[in-house]
C-alpha cells in the first residue's frame, strides 16, 4: 500500500479494516456555514436558542456535513485513486454536536473487475464514522470504481520558476 500516492484496485482485499489516520473537530463556524451553504433552514443546526428547547438541548451537526467529513477523512486511504458510483444504507445512530471530533474507518466488502473498463475495478466498502468517545455517528455503504495499477492519471506539480 502506497498511502502518500493513494491506493488502486489491486490493493484492497475483502476483509481489510482501514483506520483512517486523522480526526477533525466539527467548529460552530463549520456548522453554521455548511448548514448555510447549502440552503438548509432547519433552525436545530445554526439557531443555538431554538436548539436549546429540543431534546438535545443544543444545536446539532448538518448531517450532510458529517458525512461528508467522514468521507473526507478516508479519501487518502481509500478514494484518492477512484470516483464514486453510489452510496447505500447511510444511518445516523447517534448525534453530533459541535466541538465533537468525529473518526473513520473502513472495510472491504467486496472487489470485482469492472466490465466496461479494463484498467479499473469496483469497490464495496462500509465506513464507520464515530466520536472521540467512540460513539458511532454514522455507518455507510459506499461502490467506487477504483484505477488499476499503472492507470492512475498523472498528478503533474508545475515546475517553480524563479
Amino acid at each position: 500500500m502506497n498511502n502518500s500516492a493513494g491506493n488502486c484496485y489491486e490493493d484492497f482485499q475483502v476483509g481489510m479494516v482501514i483506520r483512517h489516520q486523522i480526526g477533525r473537530t466539527i467548529s460552530t463556524t463549520d456548522n453554521t456555514w455548511f448548514t448555510l451553504l447549502t440552503n438548509n433552514t432547519n433552525p436545530i443546526h445554526f439557531d443555538h436558542n431554538y436548539a436549546a428547547q429540543t431534546e438535545f438541548g443544543k444545536p446539532l451537526v448538518n448531517s450532510t456535513l458529517t458525512l461528508a467529513i467522514l468521507v473526507g477523512l478516508s479519501v487518502s486511504d481509500i478514494s484518492q485513486n477512484a470516483v464514486n458510483l453510489g452510496w447505500q444504507e447511510i444511518t445516523m445512530p447517534s448525534p453530533v454536536f459541535e466541538g465533537d471530533t468525529l473518526y473513520a474507518q473502513t472495510e472491504v466488502l467486496s472487489t470485482r473487475e469492472s466490465k466496461s473498463r479494463s484498467n479499473m475495478g469496483i469497490v464495496e466498502i462500509k465506513t464507520v464514522g464515530f466520536k472521540q468517545d467512540g460513539t458511532v455517528v454514522m455507518k455507510f455503504k459506499r461502490t467506487i470504481l477504483v484505477y488499476k495499477s499503472g492507470h492512475v492519471p498523472e498528478k503533474p506539480i508545475p515546475v517553480v520558476k524563479e
